[in-house]
């Protein structure tokens, strides 16, 4: 059978200090692991503002080239018309 040790003061204060240092380097690690999301959670948020404003930008170009495209469409429309009357 397994010899059963006197609990004493000395150990149980060692226990409590082993148990207490366990608990210091867990809180460092949660401090660790919220700094990390923290950081995550702003990288997205600068993502998110980034693509709304890339998306600003192509609705932007995309005016634009529609603006071109009707431009085009009546330039042709003039020398179409001009081809016809020299005809």
């Amino acid at each position: 059978m397994s010899e059963q040790r006197q609990v004493t003061l000395e150990f149980l204060a060692e226990q409590q200090h082993r148990i207490l240092s366990e608990i210091l380097i867990l809180r460092d690690d949660v401090d660790v692991l919220a700094a990390s999301v923290r950081r995550i959670d702003n990288s997205y948020d600068r993502l998110e503002r980034r693509i709304e404003m890339v998306l600003m930008e192509l609705r932007e170009m995309r005016a634009e080239l529609r603006a071109m495209q009707a431009q085009h469409d009546r330039t042709a429309t003039r020398v179409r018309t001009l081809e016809e009357e020299r005809q």
